[in-house]
């Protein structure tokens, strides 16, 4: 099945899910007066001791125009961010399992998103017996959906009417090749009509069985074909109107994703190593412009604490600015409150010997430069909170690699440790979590900092949020 066809399907399913979700929403609300009655007279429910009881709505004023708000955010959402969380991606390879569980996350972020509007824009929350309904017969709903439509595509591929008529075009060893590394699955939507090597026989011998065998596509494995032959034999596709898929398996990276993009007329093979423009990527930057809000506003009186103590503590200014070096190298000026005396840059010189760290970071252990209330902010992480203002500016996230000094940057030798620079810095990341200033070797550093790169998701953010959490109240690592 082509990619254009498993979007159109995905596309399909989701708006049959919308459906679905808007069904849930009004059984769940015609379901929920009966379900509360029914736990009302059991032990517990008498006692109100169960908690989806206190909040409840008498049925009689129970009003769906209410809460008709989290309708319209559950709806669209929902669809949204099961998308993200790979819901509608190789359906036929995953379990009932890893579906339920991505089933699961996504309630997670919806109870969330219904709990912030609750909070800051004082709407009226849902009773809960009502979202535990939904939760209930939403989910269920949706697994079913999509077991129906595991069961119907195989029966379909079964059947054989799924089933593309495709030209495998390349040498021998290339086809194999492109053969092994296809699913099962993806195997069994192609019709092999026919296997040719344009290495060795005429372009004719192509043309001639496109029209004996009403092709759809031609897929070209042309690892070791002359780019001549190659060009000859997808303009003959062309001039037939029949689709030719180029594999661009000759390039052999060991990083960068391969995708196809266009500038202006001329098609562009990209080869991308970071995560390119996806919904996911605009998601993370809500929640970073959201989220520094939202700890601004919780975390304000800690600024007042901060910048009082500062003031009385040491003679200079509040805030610490620097210039780091941000996303591709391009640099930033940074905010931290100051926790060292006004002459820390000169004294840097002065203390060189004393770096415990390789590479081109400089930390040391108990730093003479940090004045004793600045060390209170390190040891809390007090010292990070102005950092929320450049995450709302733009220059850094919530999450991603530490921001180094510019002319730390400037030192870094190897050119792979500079890939670290490809995406935004962020105020955690896995080095925050996976032992903080205990790690002294800058190759450990960075290598924590790739695999965020090369691993990155919403999910793998979230984790790294939660981790913190411990890292920051307990501490662990400061200096």
């Amino acid at each position: 099945m082509s990619s254009r066809r498993q979007e159109i399907n995905t596309q399909l399913n989701q708006l049959v899910d919308v459906v679905l979700i808007a069904i849930a929403f009004w059984l769940s609300h015609l379901l929920t007066p009966v379900v509360h009655e029914f736990l009302a007279k059991t032990p517990l429910g008498e006692n109100r001791g169960i908690w989806i009881l206190p909040n409840f709505v008498p049925a009689r004023a129970l009003d769906i125009e209410s809460y008709f708000w989290a309708m319209a955010v559950i709806v669209p959402f929902t669809t949204i961010i099961l998308e993200i969380q790979g819901y509608y991606s190789h359906v036929l390879e995953k379990s009932l399992w890893r579906s339920l569980r991505q089933m699961l996350q996504t309630v997670l972020w919806i109870a969330l998103i219904l709990g912030a509007a609750v909070i800051f824009l004082k709407a009226q929350a849902p009773p809960r017996v009502f979202l535990v309904l939904l939760a209930l017969v939403g989910g269920t709903l949706l697994l079913a959906r999509q077991e129906l439509f595991k069961q119907t595509l195989r029966k379909r591929l079964a059947s054989g009417r799924l089933r593309e008529r495709v030209v495998l075009a390349g040498t021998q060893d290339d086809i194999d090749e492109l053969l092994r590394t296809l699913l099962k699955n993806q195997v069994a939507t192609l019709d092999i009509v026919d296997r040719i090597d344009i290495a060795a026989e005429p372009i004719s011998r192509l043309v001639e069985s496109l029209h004996d065998n009403s092709v759809e596509r031609v897929i070209f494995a042309t690892d070791h074909v002359h780019f001549g032959k190659i060009e000859q034999a997808v303009n003959a596709c062309e001039t037939e109107g029949v689709e030719a898929w180029l594999s661009a398996h000759f390039f052999q990276t060991a990083i960068a994703r391969p995708t196809f993009d266009t500038m202006g007329d001329r098609l562009m093979l990209v080869f991308r190593s970071t995560p390119g423009a996806s919904w996911s990527l605009l998601v993370k930057g809500v929640m970073d412009w959201c989220g520094a809000l939202a700890i601004i506003a919780v975390s304000s009186p800690l600024w007042f604490f901060a910048a009082v103590g500062i003031r009385v503590s040491s003679p200079g200014p509040i805030f610490f600015k620097q210039q780091r070096s941000g996303k591709h190298g391009k640099p930033f000026e940074m905010w931290k409150f100051r926790t060292m005396g006004v002459d820390a840059e000169e004294k840097k010189k002065e203390l060189s010997e004393q770096n415990q760290m390789s590479g081109p970071v400089f930390k040391i252990d108990k730093d003479p430069r940090v004045f004793r209330f600045g060390a209170f902010l390190r040891r809390w992480s007090i010292d990070e909170l102005p950092q929320l203002i450049n995450v709302l500016k733009g220059d850094m996230s919530l999450v991603g690699p530490r921001p180094l000094p510019v002319y730390e940057v400037e030192q870094i030798s190897e050119a792979a440790q500079r890939r670290r620079l490809s995406v935004k810095p962020g105020l955690t990341c896995l080095w925050q979590v996976n032992g903080r200033n205990k790690i002294e070797s800058f190759d450990e550093w960075v290598a924590l900092d790739l695999k965020y790169i090369d691993n990155w998701s919403i999910w793998l953010d979230i984790q790294i949020l939660i981790k913190t959490v411990p890292a920051v109240v307990f501490g662990s690592g400061a200096r």
